[in-house]
């Protein structure tokens, strides 16, 4: 009974009702035989929504590109380097203002158990990307000291407002340092995209990818077949880190 209850769910509200909405419209124009070539067009466009909205779909995609790097057994390198995805500046913490989202949250948590296994050093990379958003780097040092990394264990970046900057500007720090073989820490879907732009600035890391969105060994089941807006954001993502991708390896940004 939860389960059909999550699969109606699914289509009484957006974007499963849009996705009906759209499919009677479909039909309504093709037997009033008014536009036959317009209904059969809002038809294909209305299952592309579909497919872009399937969590049986988005699962696959994010999944394969999740799985493009592994986590190591035996990690070695002489710093951890973790990657920012979002802050925010004024949420109230634990040990004072300012938290991160939770895919950088995510990554945070990794790089401590990294740290703890290794100690070593973490670079924290990632500055304030809009007026209204947190410094990364800052609010994510804030909360490894009251984890209990010591503050002398703590690299921060700041000015890095994408994954090319990161790169560019987290190697620096790492020269600086005398710091040569980092372990990279982001989230999964980010790893191979995060690599390439590291690799461009003469930086070989070992990825360590945290922050999988989906299972290994998915199995379906027939809620995968209703849509979310959960789904549509992954697939999204995964376009998005595909295009940049693309792009990165042609202009080296």
């Amino acid at each position: 009974m939860v389960y059909l209850m999550k699969f109606g769910a699914g289509w009484v509200l957006p974007p499963g009702s849009i996705i009906l909405a759209l499919l009677v419209l479909a039909g309504y124009i093709w037997r009033r035989k008014h536009e036959p070539r317009l209904a059969a067009v809002l038809g294909v466009l209305t299952l592309a929504l579909y497919l872009l909205c399937s969590p049986l779909v988005s699962e696959r995609l994010m999944g394969h590109l999740e799985q493009t790097y592994t986590p190591p057994a035996e990690p070695q390198g002489d710093v951890i380097v973790m990657l920012g995805g979002g802050a925010m500046p004024d949420s109230p913490g634990v040990d004072g203002e300012g938290e991160l989202c939770a895919r950088p949250a995510n990554r945070l948590l990794t790089a401590v158990r990294l740290q703890r296994r290794l100690d070593v050093p973490i670079l924290l990379s990632g500055g304030r990307v809009y007026s209204d958003t947190g410094d990364e780097a800052k609010i994510a040092a804030r909360i490894l000291q009251s984890l209990g990394v010591p503050e002398d264990k703590i690299l921060v970046e700041t000015r890095s407002i994408n994954t090319h900057q990161n790169a560019r500007y987290s190697a620096a720090i790492l020269h600086e340092h005398g710091l040569s073989h980092p372990i990279l820490v982001t989230s999964a879907f980010h790893m191979p995209r995060a690599m390439l732009n590291f690799q461009q600035q003469g930086i070989e890391a070992v990825a360590y990818p945290a922050d999988f969105s989906v299972s290994h060994h998915p199995e379906f089941n027939y809620t995968k077949l209703r849509p979310t807006a959960d789904a549509m954001l992954d697939n999204v993502t995964v376009m998005q880190e595909y295009l940049r991708t693309v792009v990165t390896r042609f202009t080296g940004k």
